[in-house]
């Protein structure tokens, strides 16, 4: 299933980019669905995102190409924050041996 990120979830970035992950998230999230990320190749989730990745490519002169790869790191740089976060958060709950 794909994680939809949201605002909250990526306050740090700038505006542009904020915009771009929070279009393509969307747009992931209602055309892919519930479908594994990890089970679908590349190939085809470009293809299932191509139309709001081209507009936003369109939007900003960009290449198709280059708003897939923007929209990849932006995502990664976002979870691994997340996953951060969640391991901060659970330090707490760690108990050490004796």
């Amino acid at each position: 299933m794909y994680e939809t990120l949201n605002a909250k979830d990526f306050n740090f970035l700038n505006d542009d980019d904020k915009d771009l992950l929070t279009r393509v998230s969307a747009y992931s999230a209602e055309v892919i669905g519930d479908v594994d990320p990890q089970k679908m190749r590349i190939s085809e989730q470009l293809e299932k995102l191509r139309p709001v990745m081209q507009e936003i490519a369109s939007e900003r002169k960009m290449t198709l190409e280059d708003v897939f790869i923007k929209y990849m790191d932006l995502a990664s740089l976002v979870l691994a924050k997340k996953e951060e976060k969640f391991k901060e958060d659970m330090q707490d709950f760690n108990i050490t041996e004796f």
